[in-house]
């Protein structure tokens, strides 16, 4: 997957880069290859990408919970008991 991700983000900046360099003789043309490059990348290798690192973690640990509020300030759970 890491090899699939990788090409798709070498082709995508490639045809972003030859869009650039043919701009002065076909627009359209252009116009076209920056556009696949730019949806190559930001809506296909790097969803790809975040589904692949992020396989196998909890979505919980990295919310932001009234619980784990009260782990980064370092304090314990209150009870009402403790009044």
């Amino acid at each position: 997957m890491k090899y699939i991700i990788s090409l798709i983000l070498l082709a995508s900046f490639v045809s972003i880069i030859y869009g650039f360099s043919i701009n002065e003789e076909n627009l359209a043309l252009s116009n076209k290859c920056i556009g696949f490059g730019t949806v190559g990348i930001f809506l296909v290798a790097m969803p790809l990408f975040l589904i692949t690192v992020s396989k196998g973690k909890k979505m919980k640990d990295y919310m932001l919970t009234e619980e784990n509020i009260r782990k980064m300030q370092g304090k314990e759970k209150e009870t009402p008991d403790k009044q």
